[in-house]
């Protein structure tokens, strides 16, 4: 009985050791079974690749009152995320103001943003304004933009092209190596070679 105590007094003696020792030797093991948390994922740049492909489509975007303001139909079109613009091959962009006056654009190529009131063309570019009245209730005659690049802004209403462009308006026809036109201020600059041919309006 003696021996007994003996032993169990001896055992209570290191009991703290050696649950420290099993304590350490479980939180070794917790460690190791525990895997390592990653660092969080940084955000990778948008490369500018496309995201999506569309084949023969048309979109529409409309006001908020309903009206059609632009349709946009081509063969293929691809979006890339990084300036979420849209490139559009055999491109034909239908567009009206505010007056509901249309304006349509073709073109091989166009790259247009999300809501296309910012358009390049390129390509056998090709845009026409047809016959309109304008407040007055004079009438403004057709006009066609020809070239192989036309850059349109639907909000300052101007088209313009670093390269040869050739513009008609009604029977008068002009070309030149570069254009600037505000339609707002009926105001056309053309630089570079520039040549023109003025058709004399008979009285009627």
């Amino acid at each position: 009985m003696r021996m007994l105590r003996t032993a169990w007094e001896r055992l209570a003696l290191y009991l703290p050791v050696i649950l420290m020792g099993v304590l350490a030797l479980g939180t070794y093991w917790l460690v190791r079974s525990t895997p390592l948390q990653t660092a969080p994922a940084q955000e990778v740049p948008l490369r500018h690749e496309p995201d999506y492909f569309i084949r023969k489509f048309s979109v529409k975007t409309f006001d908020r009152a309903g009206r059609l303001t632009n349709e946009i139909t081509g063969l293929d079109a691809r979006h890339f995320p990084d300036t979420d613009t849209l490139e559009i091959d055999s491109a034909l962009i239908r567009s009206f103001n505010e007056d509901g006056k249309l304006t349509i654009a073709t073109a091989n190529q166009a790259l247009t943003n999300a809501d296309a009131t910012d358009v390049q063309l390129f390509g056998d570019a090709r845009v026409v304004r047809e016959p309109t009245l304008n407040p007055a209730g004079q009438l403004l005659p057709k006009m066609e933009f020809r070239g192989e690049f036309l850059h349109i802004v639907k909000a300052s209403q101007t088209i313009k092209s670093h390269k040869p462009v050739d513009l008609t308006r009604g029977s008068d026809r002009f070309t030149a190596d570069s254009l600037d036109y505000n339609n707002v201020d009926r105001v056309i600059q053309l630089t570079g070679r520039v040549k023109g041919t003025l058709v004399p309006q008979i009285a009627k």
